[in-house]
């Protein structure tokens, strides 16, 4: 395997003080001098832009050398509206056309190296070249995955030339002892620069001071953003405001792994300089405005017409069904049945007992209860027992050997 590959994360006992490495505050520095882009100009409307597709095919870019260019500063992107994709105002499309060296500069600008080429632009050794990058005295622009799932850290061409004019004394003899020393303990901080660079640009494309500490809580692991945020609704929010993953529409699991173990922060003093970050961040979006909380927003929708507010039924009490809205029907209920309509009954009927017989127009007292319809039990017998249909009856009872007062 090659030296420009790493299949681990940078090794533990690194320092920030060396002068020789650059720790994460001095890693924000991307070396270009473009300033903050996001918000230059007014507003324009979305007649006036253009989405990063389109721009890139009008800037003659790949889609990997848009984004970078968008990412260092290069090209200036406005906020979509409620879309939340960056887009390019067609100013900003018109003078990166008519600079001079148009489209060869623009993308000798964005054209990063691997270890070999780098290695020959700095007219040294591949080896040497890994050993220069390992202990942080170039930063990777990105990364992408082999073959074998191997992480191939690439450079930006123009800063391994600005490399070499600056530093010709490390491309050739033997490297200074110190050096030669963090060497030899196997010291790796391609890793934590490349974190360091990537949230330079999360931060210049953030969005507001939320956006900024959502930049800065996606380099820390979950267990670390719920220490230093106490508030769920406050993580919840962050979380809505992640950016996305490097290469996060790629559905391999090794790739999404890789990629999600190289955006951590892994060494203990790069963990506390983001968590000291974190909170400086989290202040001051505090002070712009709290975080969104659920059902803040929500209005209380009136009940249909005619229901009645569901009351507290005490333990040990039976319940008992709301009456019934004057001039209303109960669903289910039939007109030729008043009360009928067992299905929608807010309490079960009971199931008759064995043996038990209906008689034609006489309501259970137990199923419905009484009502000012129903008069008593006897009453209603009585009334079902007299007439043809009555004689009829105790016929049958005559015959059968029941005995009417058994009835009811």
């Amino acid at each position: 395997m090659r030296d420009d590959t790493t299949t681990g994360m940078p090794r533990d006992g690194m320092s920030a003080d060396r002068a020789t490495a650059a720790g994460p505050g001095h890693a924000i520095d991307t070396g270009t001098d473009t300033g903050d882009v996001t918000g230059a100009g007014p507003e324009k409307g979305a007649a006036d832009t253009v989405p990063s597709g389109r721009a890139a095919a009008a800037l003659e870019l790949r889609r990997g050398e848009f984004e970078l260019a968008v990412h260092l500063g290069h090209v200036r992107t406005t906020p979509g509206r409620g879309t939340g994709q960056r887009r390019v105002t067609l100013e900003e499309i018109a003078r990166l056309r008519e600079a001079h060296g148009f489209p060869e500069a623009l993308r000798e600008r964005v054209r990063t190296v691997g270890t070999t080429e780098a290695a020959q632009i700095l007219s040294t050794t591949s080896a040497r070249f890994t050993r220069l990058a390992r202990t942080g005295h170039l930063t990777p622009v990105r990364f992408r995955l082999n073959r074998y799932r191997a992480v191939v850290w690439l450079y930006l061409a123009s800063e391994v030339r600005e490399f070499a004019e600056r530093n010709a004394d490390l491309l050739v003899g033997k490297l200074p002892p110190g050096l030669r020393a963090r060497v030899d303990e196997g010291e790796d901080w391609r890793a934590r620069n490349w974190r360091g660079r990537r949230l330079a640009m999360l931060l210049r494309l953030a969005d507001g001071p939320w956006a900024r500490s959502a930049a800065i809580a996606s380099l820390l692991d979950a267990a670390l953003v719920a220490e230093t945020v106490d508030d769920p609704h406050e993580r919840t929010h962050l979380a809505r405001l992640r950016p996305e993953a490097p290469y996060g529409r790629t559905e391999s699991p090794a790739v999404r792994e890789i990629t999600h173990r190289l955006l951590l922060a892994d060494d203990p003093d790069e963990i506390l300089w983001h968590r000291t970050s974190l909170r400086l961040s989290l202040d001051e979006a505090r002070a712009s405005g709290p975080a969104p909380r659920p059902g803040a927003d929500r209005l209380r929708l009136p009940g249909p017409v005619g229901s009645a507010p569901a009351l507290p039924i005490r333990p040990g009490s039976r319940a008992v069904a709301p009456a019934p809205v004057p001039g209303s029907r109960r669903p289910g209920a039939t007109s030729g049945a008043p009360g009928s309509g067992a299905a929608s009954d807010p309490l079960p009927r009971p199931r008759p007992e064995p043996g038990a017989r209906s008689v034609p127009g006489v309501r259970s007292a137990t199923a419905t209860g009484p009502g000012p319809e129903a008069g008593s039990v006897r009453e209603a017998r009585h009334r079902a027992l007299s007439g043809r249909a009555g004689e009829a009856i105790r016929a049958r009872w005559r015959r059968r050997g029941t005995s009417p007062s058994r009835v009811g």
